[in-house]
């Protein structure tokens, strides 16, 4: 059974990702407009309304990632997941009209689900937010985690991180650019603080402890639009990783994912 996966967008602007198969897929966020996530699906062959989509898995609260989720829930019927602190800021989300009703799933902290034939785990992601989930995703011997959003490491992240063989995982901003930057002082202090997000020098140094043989590919999601750039965060993240003898393109995949294009459809497990 082929298992797919893409970023629809990935960015400040707006989070969307699929991972599926020929029986059933799921969304993992819902940050760009309906009418974006529909075309890009499209492109592949996949139908939000034939019932192919069976769940949107929800990170936390933040607009970008949650715009479209209300559309979604009521004009497709697809059920939206989540836990009760996001669902609670969903429903007075200035950006969703829509009352999600018998859309709305509950998942608690640490909970493992089965959806769209994947078993599903969630844990706690460190962030601004009402609540974060990371996501463990596994089928047989493939798995997979997304964990955005990051404001810093904890064991558990670690832990997920280091399971799997592909890994989506933030890296934002970089450090200097940061610094440098637009951004008034304040909010440079919340992207930086524990509770913001990563930078590509952070992210690089978890990737290059939890690195395993197994491990296939890395994707780098949630790059800053004025705070980081794509050849700057897979250098940093590739340079770090042949320190350690690790060797991109050949030992693992290191992909940086585009803020608001499509990536191409990949192909995880034949």
């Amino acid at each position: 059974m082929l298992i797919r996966f893409m970023s629809l967008a990935s960015g400040s602007s707006g989070n969307c990702y699929y991972l599926g198969h020929e029986e059933g897929g799921l969304l993992i966020d819902a940050g760009i407009a309906p009418r974006s996530i529909s075309k890009a699906l499209k492109a592949e062959g996949i139908s939000l309304d034939d019932g192919h989509i069976r769940g949107v898995l929800v990170t936390h609260d933040h607009a970008d990632h949650i715009r479209s989720v209300g559309v979604l829930g009521t004009v497709y019927h697809i059920p939206i997941y989540a836990s009760v602190p996001v669902h609670n800021r969903i429903a007075s989300n200035r950006y969703i009209d829509e009352d999600l009703g018998a859309s709305r799933r509950t998942i608690e902290l640490g909970q493992h689900f089965e959806l769209a034939g994947f078993e599903v785990s969630s844990f706690l992601v460190p962030h601004d937010s009402a609540q974060n989930f990371g996501y463990c995703i596994r089928r047989g011997d493939f798995s997979f985690a997304l964990i955005t959003d990051i404001g810093h490491i904890t064991p558990e992240i670690k832990r997920f991180a280091s399971e799997v063989k592909h890994l989506v995982i933030e890296a934002n901003y970089d450090d200097e650019m940061l610094k440098r930057g637009p951004y008034p002082e304040f909010l440079k202090e919340r992207v930086a603080g524990p509770l913001g997000h990563l930078c590509n020098a952070q992210t690089a140094e978890v990737l290059s402890e939890i690195f395993h043989p197994e491990l296939e590919n890395i994707w780098l999601c949630h790059l800053s639009k004025d705070n980081n750039h794509p050849d700057l965060c897979w250098k940093t993240v590739e340079n770090r990783l042949f320190a350690e003898g690790i060797r991109v393109g050949k030992d693992v995949n290191l992909i940086a994912l585009k803020r608001t294009t499509p990536s191409p459809m990949y192909i995880l497990e034949p």
